[in-house]
């Protein structure tokens, strides 16, 4: 059998976290834009939370926009002791599933805070780079979030989308202490980065964690799922949690009963054959 590994992620050296969070990208309306269809049960959603041992919730500005961040504050504040809030900077919206990058120092300046206010904190623990700006110079950026660092309003720091060229450039600035990419069994792309990041001790958080492919890879996923009495979603999600120590997964949900399942993966132990076996899946 593998090895579990430690269940909780210590982020720059002083916040520790379980490594199972909660995305809240999907607490929002069809698009990502707008409020939720079921407002009930996000806000349900997200009060559970804490009592399920989550304490580690990933957000963003553009979530609606505004929209994740004003439901975490409204189900949640004050806050649970422990309870770390990430959020990110970066995109623009325009209207449902229309994404545009925006990392210029004035954009994210209103962008922070915006989220401090949202939020209803005084600094934010984790900020995250949304995306490098090709129009922007990233050395502008990154000086950016380092005054905004020394101002007191974000700890720690991180980025999305980038490779270890990015991430060794950001350092010449300032700590990075978490990396989201996507990531997922079958898209592995990262891989090198992910190994990067583990020597670093940087957390690596995949977003689009699970990613079924096509039928092939679902009837691989339910012949495991079956012998644990498990969903195919939980052996997906279980496989990235032994996979590296360093990865912090952030699956989201709209429902309470998935939020519950997604919790649950943590649990469930594959053995280094199944391990291989998904490993090995294209």
């Amino acid at each position: 059998m593998i090895k579990t590994g430690s269940k909780t992620f210590t982020l720059g050296g002083d916040l520790s976290v379980n490594r199972i969070g909660y995305g809240a990208m999907r607490i929002t309306g069809k698009g990502v834009w707008g409020q939720p269809e079921d407002m009930e049960e996000a806000i349900n959603v997200l009060q559970s939370l804490p009592e399920l041992g989550v304490n580690f919730i990933d957000t963003a500005d553009s979530y609606g926009p505004h929209v994740s961040e004003e439901l975490i504050a409204e189900a949640l504040y004050p806050y649970p002791t422990g309870m770390v809030i990430a959020t990110k900077g970066g995109f623009m919206r325009t209207g449902p599933n229309e994404w545009h990058i925006n990392s210029h120092p004035d954009h994210l300046r209103q962008a922070l805070e915006g989220s401090l206010k949202r939020l209803k904190l005084e600094k934010i623990d984790l900020y995250q780079l949304h995306r490098i700006d090709p129009k922007v110079p990233f050395e502008r950026t990154l000086s950016f979030l380092k005054k905004a660092q020394e101002e007191g309003l974000i700890k720690h720091i991180g980025l999305s989308e980038v490779g270890i060229a990015d991430i060794k450039k950001a350092k010449e600035f300032v700590d990075i202490v978490s990396l989201q990419n996507k990531y997922s069994i079958l898209y592995r792309n990262w891989e090198p980065d992910l190994q990067y990041c583990k020597e670093q001790n940087i957390a690596f958080i995949p977003w689009n964690p699970i990613n079924a492919g096509n039928i092939l890879h679902v009837e691989k996923l339910n012949e495991i799922a079956a012998r644990h009495n498990a969903t195919m979603q939980q052996v997906a999600l279980s496989w990235l949690y032994h996979h590296a120590p360093n990865i912090l997964l952030i699956p989201g949900t709209s429902k309470t009963k998935h939020l519950e399942e997604n919790i649950k993966a943590a649990s469930i132990i594959l053995t280094n054959e199944e391990m291989n076996e998904l490993g090995q899946l294209k």
